[in-house]
């Protein structure tokens, strides 16, 4: 819940803002026809003018994203002015991005320029009183501390003792202080029985979700254990860093505070990408059910005792643990063995050397079924995974899913689970197996410290032609 409270947040703000706009062009409408005395010739259709504005919105909303009407520093800043004037624009722009749409379109929107004009205003109006309620119900949230994030100031700096006063004293700024690692002179002291001797001492006591660090001592290692953690890392500048900062600027109270970025993948790019998710899903197991349901009989009649759909642990962001489901394309006996455990089991460990060096693949591996084969050859075996992502286990595109422990002797776990994994991804559009292990690794590194919309299209269209070539389908 604590780690999910931004995206809540985020997607409150989206339904909420869908709502205001419907409801002001609809509101609109209504006035010119029930309201405004004058006479009218137009058709008078109120429902399918709302049909037509809900079919819309989504135009709308990017419109509120690229005026950054989603991120944290402007909902929750102190000033409202920031918040008021790019709400004033999105208005404006909202209702002239429909008049064009309208003008090439010829869909005849607007029957009178009334109520465009009339929508624009109520549009401003509506968003900025459904966001006055939205804050009041977050506070409300907060102070009964659903949601809130615990803090770890670090560093002996004036900065850790406005902090830490303003978080104590501030519940509904979303932040619960968890412990200080500072000297005594820098905490208050009604706030010295949160005092912790060190970083890691800090983070055993409690289960931290925010790290601000307050002074320059220390960084690489402080940073370290927050990527190892999977927790926010905040770095507060001082006068002169101010202007060089990365990452995102938030004001905790008065002072500013740079969100050192994992990854690009934050903020609203997180609703729209889970959106986009849910959607494809519930298409694809529309259109895939008939298949499915021919693979899942095949299967069981094929073998009666051992269930068609295998489930197996593997990893997803923040190191969460989930059930994989694939159709099972591997003899039961078999089942849940590491290769080591498969080949051993069967007599033939001189095969582990051989798979391992592979990249994990044996052209004529005797652990896989005739019929899996086939179903690992057209990729089919993964359709039941997209009942994970309906779910939101793992992402469309993403880094592979990790089994538990398969990162052990490596680097950069922490970062590849930043992210969701994907059922595709970066590594699997460029070679699928025929790559080893290292570089899958880093490739999924690669996607995760650049990704962008842009990237997640071209790979599923990727995706799509490697399917359809079996490019790397073994």
């Amino acid at each position: 819940m604590r780690k999910k409270s931004d995206f809540i947040l985020r997607l409150g703000l989206i339904l909420g803002d869908a709502v205001a706009l419907i409801l002001s062009f609809a509101m609109a409408y209504f006035i010119r026809v029930h309201v405004d005395p004058r006479p009218y010739v137009f058709e008078s259709q109120l429902f399918n003018f709302t049909v037509t504005i809900c079919l819309l919105v989504p135009i709308m909303l990017v419109i509120l994203m690229a005026l950054g009407l989603y991120k944290k520093s402007i909902f929750l800043g102190r000033s409202r002015l920031p918040e008021v004037f790019r709400l004033f624009i999105a208005a404006i722009l909202s209702v002239a991005a429909l008049i064009v749409y309208d003008f090439f379109a010829g869909e005849n929107i607007f029957p009178v320029r009334v109520v465009a004009l009339t929508s624009m205003a109520l549009c401003f109006v509506f968003l900025i009183i459904e966001r006055f309620l939205i804050r009041m119900i977050m506070r409300w949230v907060f102070r009964k501390d659903y949601g809130t994030k615990r803090v770890v100031i670090v560093g002996s700096n004036k900065n850790t003792e406005y902090l830490a006063n303003y978080i104590s004293s501030m519940p509904e700024s979303g932040y619960r202080l968890a412990g200080i690692v500072a000297s005594r002179k820098f905490i208050a002291k009604d706030l010295r029985k949160y005092q912790c001797s060190s970083v890691k001492d800090a983070l055993k006591k409690a289960d931290v979700d925010v790290i601000f660090q307050t002074d320059e001592k220390s960084t690489e290692y402080v940073y370290g254990q927050a990527v190892k953690r999977h927790i926010l890392y905040y770095f507060v500048p001082s006068e002169t860093a101010l202007s060089a900062h990365f990452g995102d600027l938030e004001l905790v109270g008065n002072t500013p505070a740079v969100l050192v970025k994992l990854t690009p993948l934050s903020g609203g790019f997180v609703v729209v990408k889970r959106a986009f998710d849910i959607v494809f899903s519930s298409m694809a197991i529309i259109v895939a059910a008939i298949p499915m349901g021919i693979v899942w009989l095949i299967s069981k009649l094929s073998d009666f005792k051992a269930s068609p759909i295998y489930t197996d642990e593997r990893l997803t962001q923040y190191n969460r643990k989930f059930k994989f489901y694939k159709f099972r394309s591997m003899k039961p006996e078999y089942s849940g063995m590491t290769a080591e455990e498969a080949f051993t089991k069967m007599g033939k460990p001189e095969l582990i050397k051989k798979y391992r060096k592979n990249g994990d693949y044996l052209k004529n591996d005797p652990r896989i079924t005739k019929f899996g084969r086939f179903l690992r050859r057209t990729s089919i075996d993964e359709l039941p995974q997209f009942f994970n992502i309906l779910k939101g286990d793992i992402s469309l595109i993403g880094p592979r899913a990790l089994l538990p422990g398969e990162l052990r002797d490596y680097g950069d776990r922490s970062l590849i689970l930043t992210v969701k994994s994907g059922l595709t991804g970066f590594a699997q559009v460029s070679g699928r197996r025929d790559i080893s292990f290292e570089e899958r690794r880093a490739l999924d590194i690669y996607y995760v410290k650049n990704w962008s919309l842009m990237l997640d299209v071209q790979i599923f269209f990727k995706t799509i032609a490697t399917v359809l070539k079996r490019d790397g389908a073994k």
